[in-house]
Formats: C-alpha cells, sequence, structure tokens
C-alpha cells in the first residue's frame, strides 16, 4: 500500500481584513499541501462572511466565529495567524498558545518587553511557539546576504544605514486604534521602519548600544512620526536607523559596508534578488563575486516565512521568528525610545522590570505619555 500523506495541519485566521486577505490567505493557499485553513474570526459579522465567500472560491470551506475562545474550543487548530490590531496581540496570542496552538502574528508580536516576556511564559507552559511576522528575512536575497555575511565572505561589518522613509497622510491617522501607545505602542519606530531594522539586526547579529532621537514634525499623534538612531554592534559595526511617515519619496533601504564589498538592499514593501547589489572592494577579483548571487529568486513574503514556520512545526522545533531572536528586535524598539525620550545611551539587556520602559514604550515619559 502507499503511504499514508501527511496530515495537513488545520490553520485558523484572527481578523479577516486587508493584511489578512492580502497576504495570509495567499500564503496558506500556496501552502495548500501542508495546511488547511478551517476558521475565521472577526467582530464584524459582515467582513467575515465577506472573507469566508473569498476563502470558499479559493477553495477553502472555513467556519466563522466572532469570538476567540469559542473557535479555539470548537475547532483546536494547530496554527493560528493574527492579523488584528496591535493592542490585542498579546492577548489573542496568549489564548492561542493556551489552547496548544502555534501562532504566526503580524509585527509588532507586542507592546512592550513586559508582555513579550507573558508570550514566553504562556510558551513555556503550553510547549507552543508564537512567531512574528518579519516577512523580510526570508527572500533568498536575504538569506545569501546573512549566509554572506556571517561566513565572513564580506569581511567585518564596519558602516551600515537602515532607512524606511514612508507616507502617511492626516486619513490614515483617522483610523482610531493608529497614532496612540494604547493602540499601536508607539509610532514608525514600532508600526513601520520595525521591518527594516529587524532585517538590519538579523544580517549584523547583537547590538549593544543604541543612542537616538524622535520628533512629532506633521501629525498629532501621541507618538512620534520620525525617529532616528545611532547604534553599536557587539562586531565593532556603527550604525544608523531612520523611520519616518512624513517623506514624500517612500524608500526602504538597507547599505552595510563590509572590508571586502558593500551590500545594499533598495525597496519599498517587499524584495527579490535584483533588488540587492554588491559592490566588491577594489582588492577583490572578480570571479570571487560570482557566489554573491543566490541561485534561486525567492521573494521576500508571508508565503516564505510561513514555509519556515511550517518546516520548524514538522521538525517540532523553535521557529525562527520567536523566542530570544524576535525580542532583541522588540528590545532594540524600546532602547531607541528610551534613549530618545531621556536623552542618554541605552544599551542592551539593561531594560529590566523595574524599568518604566519595560512596560511602556514611552516609558512615562511627561512629553510623551498618554497623560501629556
Amino acid at each position: 500500500m502507499p503511504p499514508t500523506p501527511p496530515r495537513r495541519l488545520r490553520a485558523a485566521v484572527v481578523g479577516t481584513g486587508g493584511i489578512v486577505t492580502g497576504s495570509h490567505l495567499p500564503a496558506l493557499q500556496a501552502h495548500g499541501d501542508r495546511v488547511e485553513l478551517t476558521a475565521a474570526v472577526d467582530i464584524d459579522a459582515a467582513r467575515l462572511d465577506d472573507f469566508r465567500t473569498e476563502a470558499k472560491a479559493a477553495g477553502a470551506d472555513v467556519q466563522g466565529y466572532t469570538d476567540l475562545d469559542a473557535m479555539l474550543a470548537a475547532e483546536r487548530p494547530d496554527l493560528v495567524l493574527i492579523g488584528t490590531p496591535p493592542s490585542l496581540h498579546t492577548a489573542q496570542t496568549v489564548a492561542s498558545l493556551t489552547a496548544g496552538a502555534w501562532v504566526l502574528c503580524e509585527k509588532p508580536l507586542c507592546l512592550s518587553l513586559a508582555e513579550y516576556d507573558e508570550i514566553a511564559a504562556a510558551e513555556n507552559a503550553s510547549g507552543a511557539y508564537a512567531s512574528v511576522v518579519f516577512q523580510h528575512r526570508y527572500g533568498s536575497g536575504a538569506v545569501h546576504a546573512r549566509k554572506l555575511i556571517t561566513s565572513g565572505e564580506l569581511g567585518s561589518p564596519r558602516v551600515a544605514h537602515c532607512q524606511t522613509t514612508w507616507h502617511r497622510d492626516s486619513e490614515y491617522y483617522s483610523v482610531p486604534w493608529r497614532g496612540t501607545w494604547a493602540s499601536e505602542g508607539g509610532g514608525p519606530t514600532m508600526g513601520h521602519g520595525i521591518h527594516q531594522y529587524d532585517l538590519l539586526l538579523h544580517l549584523l547579529g547583537e547590538w549593544t548600544e543604541v543612542r537616538a532621537m524622535a520628533s512629532r514634525l506633521v501629525h498629532a499623534t501621541e507618538s512620534e512620526d520620525v525617529s532616528t538612531a545611532l547604534v553599536r554592534f557587539a562586531n565593532g559595526a556603527l550604525a544608523t536607523v531612520v523611520n519616518s511617515v512624513v517623506s514624500p519619496h517612500e524608500v526602504s533601504r538597507i547599505r552595510i559596508d563590509c572590508a571586502n564589498a558593500t551590500v545594499e538592499l533598495t525597496h519599498l514593501y517587499g524584495h527579490s534578488n535584483a533588488d540587492w547589489i554588491y559592490t566588491a572592494a577594489p582588492n577583490i577579483p572578480a570571479q570571487r563575486t560570482a557566489s554573491w548571487r543566490p541561485a534561486v529568486d525567492v521573494p521576500s513574503s508571508h508565503t516564505a516565512q510561513l514555509g519556515a514556520v511550517l518546516d520548524a512545526h514538522d521538525s517540532g522545533v523553535r521557529p525562527p521568528g520567536s523566542g530570544t531572536d524576535a525580542r532583541s528586535t522588540l528590545e532594540f524598539a524600546a532602547a531607541l525610545y528610551k534613549a530618545a525620550f531621556t536623552g542618554a545611551p541605552v544599551y542592551a539587556g539593561e531594560i529590566l522590570p523595574g524599568d518604566p520602559y519595560y512596560v511602556a514604550m514611552h516609558g512615562g515619559h511627561p512629553d510623551w505619555s498618554p497623560a501629556r
């Protein structure tokens, strides 16, 4: 008899807005041989019905729920994909983990280091894992660049620049949950630039020190609309990080100058191999650079990251984008805010329980907290 094919994992989505329909649903469809979408949760019944109709047209018979706990009890999913506003992420992630499901949640996974440690405790208690969506790590260009840098092929990293300069108008901030600390956890540092500097940290490794500034230049929001940082890495490299939603010419960019080459990534919301450029140092022979181009082209996407999560689930190991790896990116955000609001350098590992920036990115600062 032929071998029995492996059981497809049962997946549920929480939230049925644009990020789920535009990114998570196509990712689930692309991995349809490994995972089956069986349920969806949304407090908006009409939007939920529209999503179920769209999913059905793609071949998925999805049960609809307006309550997460009811869905978890009835469906017992293996995997929960969360695409709700940020303030809901922690509670929904903890509930899913407690029910035994793995989680893939949109960024930011939570709004503070205290919340992250709450999620970590739920992981430890349940044996399930929670990953945050940082899809830019998973394109072939990023995978290859990290291999070249960490192997030493490009030489020691020296200088880097990370830029997320986007534009958001007043209509964007008319959505009630945008622009407040309680709903988003911060401004472009948390909600926009986090994808780029997560990739920077992924490429360069452990950061050790942050100095920063932040400002409200245009928008009347509680949080910032621009931030800048100077960063020192454990390998000695120095970097600048810019996060903005007031820039008419929108671009996402990373540049890393190493001893043997400069590697540059320029894109907006996603990249492929063509977006990566390598410039060899004058003393590097041309034949050596032939290996600096990936053999295959896999665009960065939710599809690519979901594949990595499914691989980890099949192997019973912690997935990428979770645990201390993902916590380091959130700690970097907290450090940037603390450095910007206090005017003092912040070092990796210093924001601990008892520090006001451990429980909120604004740290209760009188000029930045909601009560200002």
